[in-house]
């Protein structure tokens, strides 16, 4: 203690400057703009094979990781990144990616289906849309619950009715073990959208197959079709100018 000296004895002009510095130096980081986070952009994922390789013979626990990274990229440090400033088509690439991994793994495809999907801009859930018939091609009898639902989405949400009676056709078609419900998707939607001629014959043949088991659903059926032709015949007879007649009772 006795080595120091006291503050009076350091001459005025070095503590001028040294207040001068730390004035200079406050102002300095005053006047600095505040840091501004920018967005990285998301990379192409590795290779499969090196994906491969990575995984140490664990492909599912790498599948993973490589999924929780994927969630993850729109949450970076200091900014939230909307999904439609996303790169899908890198988006796509990583889910391809993931599934190579872990062909039996169902959650790419639910995260293109029921979370990328959601974006509202056209373009970028056709992307979607069709990355979904993709991978539904490789697998159809495990992975027809993904193109059922956007079967569905293109339906309701981006009112292509065209899109949806061909993803709804490809379940009828590819996927013989998927539930009625899933196969009679096609029927529904034509009906829907008018096709009513289309309907019948499609529903008439499955009736006529066999291939419906259970009694209530045979019934449903049934009674679907008999409605209809019931339309059918009260639009045609609309058309020609006919009166429609209440139909003569039983008795």
């Amino acid at each position: 203690m006795r080595d120091e000296r006291p503050l009076s004895a350091v001459p005025r002009a070095v503590l001028s400057i040294l207040i001068a510095a730390l004035g200079l130096q406050i102002a300095l980081q005053w006047m600095q703009p505040k840091p501004v986070a920018r967005a990285a952009a998301l990379e192409a994922p590795p290779a499969l094979a090196a994906f491969r390789v990575a995984g140490l013979g664990e492909p599912v626990a790498l599948a993973q990781l490589a999924t929780l990274y994927l969630q993850a990229f729109d949450n970076q440090p200091g900014i939230s990144i909307p999904f439609k400033d996303l790169d899908y088509a890198r988006v796509i690439q990583w889910l391809e990616r993931i599934l190579g991994l872990d062909p039996i793994g169902q959650y790419p495809l639910l995260l293109a289906s029921q979370v990328y999907l959601q974006v509202p801009d056209p373009a970028r859930q056709r992307l979607m849309n069709e990355f979904v018939r993709e991978q539904f091609m490789h697998d159809p009898d495990n992975r027809w619950r993904w193109l059922a639902h956007v079967s569905i989405m293109a339906k309701h949400r981006m009112q292509d009715d065209a899109l949806a009676l061909r993803y709804a056709a490809d379940i009828t078609k590819f996927a013989p073990n998927a539930p009625n419900w899933a196969r009679q998707m096609q029927i529904f939607i034509l009906e829907d959208i008018g096709e009513l001629e289309s309907a019948k014959i499609m529903l008439g043949g499955l009736l006529a197959a066999g291939r419906i088991t259970d009694e209530h659903e045979l019934h449903f059926l049934t009674a679907r079709l008999e409605e209809i032709k019931n339309v059918e015949i009260q639009t045609h007879l609309t058309k020609n100018g006919q009166p429609l007649r209440a139909p003569k009772p039983d008795f």
